[in-house]
């Protein structure tokens, strides 16, 4: 099993791997100077050539990305050169350790550098994460309870009244859910129960989870803001949820176990409750995982049409700005964990399955 958890981490190494090598030739093969659009402007050439020194943009390609890789490794080298790109700034590694320490270089363990914002005064793109990053969470999470309470429950319904009107209506629901992209769906749900209903719903078109009070003084917390983009983002694995539960539920009703437990004169509640469903929950666990990683990635034109200030809208702040590190820090942040959730999935399967540790 051990040997297992090695494997899934190193293979997981090799795609972050690849992963930041695609978003750095990506982003940096695009046509424009990022020091002019980090100095807008207001840029004169001597300004031009500070910036292009501090920040390595008048090196060639390649040595911008080995030192990108640097910058983004927990164990990095860096130069005691006061001129050089990797000389030690204590404003970037605050909670550095170093482990090597000579006269001509420095070995450190560090948090990964995600370099600083274009647009926003050198901002640390950490700090911006940092800020936007907890708003997108609450929202993920809010959205996935969302499919799996009433997932599961109407997939439990639409398995107990099998081929019924019952059953193709929550079908032919479900089919929606999966076919209706979410742009679509932001746009409906606000017009619609933040518009149309606003006299009756009491929501708003748009909003954020915190909200300043019109004297500028109080920060305070609106959850009915949360209600509209938790619904519309948890639309699609819901259906999911749905028909998983449906499919998964039928297939443990007809084992032999439970016609044994019907004949002990069991009702059915009683059998799906302690026996059929929680046997039937594997696949539909499988796809919740895979959910969850995937809303942090699906929020951004939800947060957007919502005005929802998660890192999804900061992303769409950042393409229409051409504001790079943000991207590419946000983009990277999001691999991460989507990683880092199927390596603890994996490692949860293999740990109940004795069959995968084979």
């Amino acid at each position: 099993m051990i040997q297992q958890i090695i494997q899934k981490i190193s293979y997981s190494l090799l795609t972050l791997f690849g992963v930041v090598t695609v978003i750095f030739f990506l982003f940096n093969v695009l046509p424009g100077d990022p020091a002019r659009m980090m100095l807008d402007q207001q840029e004169d050439s001597e300004q031009l050539q500070n910036i292009r020194k501090k920040y390595a943009f008048d090196k060639p390609l390649s040595d911008q990305y080995l030192l990108y890789l640097n910058d983004l490794s927990p164990i990095s080298y860096h130069s005691t050169n006061a001129n050089s790109y990797t000389f030690v700034d204590a404003e970037k590694y605050q909670s550095s350790i170093k482990i090597i320490n000579s006269t001509a270089f420095s070995i450190l363990i560090k948090t990964p550098y995600l370099r600083e914002s274009f647009q926003k005064n050198g901002k640390k793109v950490t700090q911006v994460i940092a800020e936007t990053f907890p708003n997108t969470f609450v929202l993920a999470v809010s959205s996935i309870v969302i499919a799996i309470i009433f997932g599961i429950f109407l997939g439990v319904i639409s398995a107990l009244f099998k081929d019924s009107l019952i059953d193709s209506i929550i079908a032919l629901l479900s089919t929606l859910g999966m076919s209706i992209p979410s742009f679509f769906a932001a746009v409906l749900f606000a017009w619609l129960f933040g518009f149309v209903l606003h006299e009756y719903t009491h929501l708003n078109m748009t909003g954020s989870l915190y909200e300043v009070d019109d004297f500028g003084d109080k920060i305070y917390i609106q959850w009915k803001n949360l209600i509209l983009p938790s619904i519309v983002l948890g639309i699609r694995p819901l259906a999911v949820v749905v028909q998983l539960t449906r499919n998964s539920l039928l297939e443990v009703l007809s084992q032999d176990y439970i016609r044994t437990a019907k004949s002990k004169g069991l009702s059915t509640y009683q059998i799906i409750k302690t026996h059929a469903l929680k046997n039937a929950m594997n696949p539909v666990v499988t796809a919740i995982s895979g959910w969850f990683a995937s809303l942090l990635a699906g929020a951004v034109f939800v947060e957007y049409i919502f005005n929802w200030n998660g890192l999804g809208k900061e992303i769409v702040d950042a393409l229409n700005t051409l504001d790079l590190p943000i991207i590419m820090g946000s983009v990277v942040l999001i691999a991460t964990m989507f990683i880092i959730i199927n390596i603890f999935v994996d490692i949860i399967y293999t740990w109940l399955d004795p069959k995968l540790r084979d």
